[in-house]
């Protein structure tokens, strides 16, 4: 089936092309819900909910775009609408002193792709969203502030905090080598 007839399927609730669909774009979905998931299960989860979303809304979908940017934003709002509904979202950590300056992007440019997201899946819940959101989904921190009900300000902090953090978790991980 090409891709218009998957949508066209989708649309008309054709359970073939459903499980087409989900066949074709489970596994980069389930990785984009790992990137603001606490945990695999919670991943799993976003993932479901995700793709019945997509299913739900599969007639808002605009051929002007591709379709699995489409699906991926569907997955990313999910995983939003998870965060501020959840209790930790304002999670304190131990910060206070902490010298907050300009990150070193050299730092990170020995790690393998898999070994920069375990860091990000170990930051606090407000830097990761952050971060994934700016560093690896692309979004403008004006976009940020939007979808997650913040200041711009807000967003540029987190995300300068979410790059210092990581920093140290990479030197701590140089030391340890």
């Amino acid at each position: 089936m090409t891709e218009q007839e998957l949508v066209k399927g989708c649309i008309n609730e054709n359970r073939t092309a459903q499980q087409e669909v989900f066949r074709l774009y489970a596994g980069k979905m389930l990785t984009v819900c790992r990137r603001y998931a606490r945990h695999n299960s919670e991943a799993q989860d976003l993932c479901q909910e995700g793709f019945i979303r997509v299913f739900n809304k599969i007639h808002t979908f605009k051929a002007t775009g591709s379709f699995e940017g489409w699906i991926r934003r569907v997955m990313v709002n999910v995983a939003l609408k998870n965060y501020q509904r959840s209790s930790f979202q304002k999670e304190q950590i131990g910060l206070e002193g902490y010298q907050e300056g300009a990150a070193d992007p050299t730092v990170f440019s020995h790690l393998h792709e898999e070994e920069l997201l375990k860091l990000v899946a170990a930051l606090p819940e407000g830097y990761r969203v952050v971060f994934n959101l700016y560093a690896i989904e692309g979004y403008s921190h004006a976009e940020i502030a939007k979808l997650m009900g913040i200041g711009e300000s807000t967003s540029r902090s987190q995300l300068v905090k979410a790059r210092k953090m990581l920093q140290g978790m990479v030197r701590e991980l140089q030391n340890v080598a």
